[in-house]
């Protein structure tokens, strides 16, 4: 049976059953963006600059891996980037949690265990953004804060936004949460500094690409197999991701016969989830390898991404924080 995304993007008209709900929701969250405009919720300035990454639709596109390139780019202009995020899922008893590449995915969320791996700079997870950051400042030396995921968390305020959006689903039906995957209308888009695009963007958007690395092997982080290695053969590929099809299709393109087994975004693995009867490779996201890597076997394996963002983007953004920059100057 087909969830409710399929239908998303399909068009089906069986969404039009849930449109009187949509304009419920949409309701929803126009009062709640008017009680921060009028002050009835409280929005928190930070001492430091701020840019929020996140998306207006449920479901990878592709936000956290930019969140890592964004963090290896400001370290290479000088500065020193702190990551905030939600922590979505995690299970810890007390916010916010300081992240490490060693940290529980279970209690602090996989895509934070992911980040910090890959960005090797301070990470503080909270339901409450305001609250992960304030815990980032006191304990580290960052200068500026990334917010993965932080689009709609508008206690927290920004200096610059990007949304991310996919350049195959885009916005799905145009819908609203439930009869579509739109968390806000499609008009915020044009609120926002810059829109990037995982793939082929239209004029004023940002294309990203993003590459796939060479395997590497969970038992064994030091062993890596080149994608081509894999050619002809037929694979397990197991993704519990927002966007499974993009994951197959990777795998797919490098040649390999791809046996699929999409889990819900976030799924919490067994072991018995990896174990399909027979020794071809199982072939995983990285965000996946997270919570799979303490009871990997030896033909587990995970493909990490490398993200591709052309000049023009980074001279916009630096044009962009000069502003932050400057008024956290006068701030201090």
């Amino acid at each position: 049976m087909k969830g409710l995304q399929y239908y998303w993007y399909t068009r089906s008209p069986l969404l039009i059953l849930l449109i009187p709900v949509a304009l419920v929701y949409r309701i929803t969250i126009a009062l709640r963006r008017g009680a921060y405009r009028a002050g009835v919720l409280r929005s928190h300035r930070l001492p430091l600059p701020v840019i929020v990454v996140g998306n207006i639709t449920v479901g990878g596109t592709g936000k956290t891996p930019l969140v890592a390139w964004l963090a290896s780019h400001l370290r290479e202009q000088g500065f020193r980037p702190g990551i905030v995020a939600r922590g979505y899922r995690g299970r810890a008893r007390s916010w916010p949690q300081q992240v490490r590449a060693d940290s529980d995915p279970v209690m602090v969320g996989d895509e934070a265990v992911m980040l910090a791996g890959q960005c090797r700079c301070p990470l503080a997870v909270a339901p409450d953004r305001v609250a992960a950051a304030r815990a980032l400042i006191e304990h580290s030396n960052c200068n500026i804060i990334l917010s993965d995921d932080g689009l709609q968390h508008y206690a927290l305020q920004r200096d610059l936004e990007i949304a991310v959006i996919d350049g195959i689903r885009r916005l799905g039906s145009g819908f609203l949460l439930p009869a579509g995957p739109l968390r806000e209308p499609e008009r915020r888009l044009r609120e926002v500094d810059m829109v990037v695009v995982n793939g082929l963007g239209k004029a004023g958007e940002y294309p990203m690409r993003m590459q796939p690395e060479p395997a590497v092997n969970l038992l064994m982080p030091g062993q890596r197999r080149e994608l081509q290695e894999f050619r002809g053969q037929s694979v397990h590929a197991v993704a519990g991701i927002g966007n499974p099809e993009r994951f197959f299709h990777t795998l797919r393109q490098a040649g390999m016969r791809v046996v699929e087994h999409a889990f819900p975004d976030h799924y919490l693995f067994k072991r018995a989830d990896l174990d399909f009867g027979d020794d071809k490779p199982v072939l995983m996201s990285e965000k996946d390898a997270v919570k799979c890597r303490v009871f990997a076997a030896a033909n587990d394996w995970y493909v990490p991404v490398r993200v591709e963002m052309p000049p023009v983007f980074s001279d916009r953004l630096r044009t962009l924080l000069e502003p932050a920059i400057a008024s956290n100057r006068m701030r201090g």
